[in-house]
């Protein structure tokens, strides 16, 4: 097959996209609790609209690809992120902001289903595993640089400082000045509109749907939730993404109430870190599995990601800034794992179970949301705790997974040379 290098980048790019928009919420949080003043619970809702987007669309963004192709649908929904981010950039408010937020969303949401088909075809199916790997790396390094994009527009873009170059004079004759983080949304914007004519001006290669990437019929969905095994497996990825997002999403405010730290630069710096030790331990768990069953790393990683959370909320302060974003660095495996081990654990119906497992994405949407509403009426603290339960959900899958097929591993390998010998 031959390989599309212009087109291999574009969807690496649309990756890093993704990301910039997608992990921005954690950062900016205080400043939507300060500036809009409203609670906990009112901040993760807004976390709630971004994220109930993708339960919404995952499984309806599978059957417009299928019916439109991938450059009409990556199109719309560039558009739908540009006029959310315009949307919130010109009436700067809480309420423009959840209807926002659920735009954007809706579009990221349509884009994760779109471009995984496409970066397969355009890089070569012999390629695909590596290019994968290559996504995330761009998609952990977008969520690694948006906090500190936020942090160098909040800072300079001060009324006292008046000295700046071309970006920041433009930002700040129509950014609010009491509201410097809005200018975010205007980048935003910009990055979206140039998306939307790079795409209408670039050729996208034919693809053909594998059976694990079209959306299936109404009898897939019937058969597939009808087996106990699925709906452990949503619950799994479900409590995974509550993970992640309730964990990025509350740091800086943890941070700045119970330890005193500035959100626009220390709390804005651990979520930084929180996703990039992400990143990197995508790469470590790559070693692991070649030595491990995935099943025992997922046990540890959960035991590991549970350590710290508890040195986070119970620590000192200089102990909690450095432990929030080494829950990230555990956490890093739990996604591919469970993912891999559902999809190993169903003998048919791929394509629909992996948009089922999709929906369950809305998970970041309902645990920041419960964990705001917790963190008012007994403190932020004590909302938090509920992290233990999802993570304790994680570490039991490594007990109770039984999949058709195994990850293989060095020593497998091994065993199965001996076996053939």
């Amino acid at each position: 097959m031959a390989r599309n290098r212009y087109m291999v980048f574009l969807v690496l790019l649309t990756f890093f996209v993704i990301s910039l928009l997608t992990n921005i919420l954690g950062p900016i949080v205080p400043d939507i609790i300060s500036n809009f003043r409203v609670s906990l619970t009112a901040a993760g809702f807004l976390v709630f609209s971004f994220f109930i987007a993708y339960g919404v669309m995952s499984i309806p963004a599978g059957f417009l690809v299928e019916r439109f192709r991938e450059k009409p649908v990556m199109i719309w929904a560039f558009v739908a992120a540009a006029i959310g981010s315009i949307s919130f950039a010109l009436f700067p408010t809480y309420k423009v902001a959840v209807v926002s937020l659920f735009l954007i969303g809706t579009g990221m949401a349509i884009l994760q289903v779109a471009i995984n088909p496409l970066l397969r075809v355009s890089g070569g199916e012999e390629h695909f595993a590596f290019n994968e790997v290559l996504a995330q790396l761009f998609f952990g390094t977008a969520s690694f640089i948006s906090p500190h994009i936020y942090s160098y527009l909040v800072l300079n873009l001060r009324p006292s400082l008046q000295d700046s170059n071309l970006l920041l004079l433009g930002l700040r004759k129509i950014t609010p000045a009491a509201l410097p983080w809005v200018s975010l949304y205007w980048i935003f914007s910009a990055i979206a509109v140039a998306m939307v004519l790079v795409l209408c001006v670039s050729r996208f290669p034919r693809v053909q749907h594998t059976d694990e990437e079209r959306p299936g019929t109404l009898e897939m969905y019937r058969s597939l939730i009808r087996k106990r095994l699925v709906w452990l497996y949503f619950l799994a990825i479900f409590a995974y993404v509550g993970c992640e997002q309730g964990s990025a999403n509350w740091i800086s405010q943890f941070l700045s109430q119970y330890h005193g730290f500035d959100p626009h630069t220390t709390g804005a710096r651990a979520v930084s870190w929180f996703w990039g030790l992400m990143t990197s331990g995508c790469l470590a768990g790559v070693l692991l599995l070649k030595v491990f069953d995935s099943r025992r790393v997922l046990i540890g990683a959960s035991t590991g990601a549970l350590c710290f959370l508890s040195l986070a909320l119970f620590g000192p302060a200089g102990i909690s800034a450095v432990a929030f974003p080494l829950v990230g660095l555990f956490a890093s495996v739990m996604w591919p794992i469970l993912i891999s081990l559902a999809l190993n654990s169903v003998a048919q119906y791929h394509g629909s179970f992996t948009g089922i497992l999709a929906t369950g994405i809305m998970g970041g949407a309902v645990m920041p949301a419960v964990i705001g509403r917790i963190g008012d009426q007994f403190g932020l603290r004590n909302g938090l705790i509920l992290l233990y339960l999802t993570f304790g959900f994680i570490f039991s899958v490594g007990f109770w997974a039984k999949p058709l097929v195994n990850n293989a591993t060095i020593r497998l390998k091994k065993t199965d040379l001996s076996t053939a010998a």
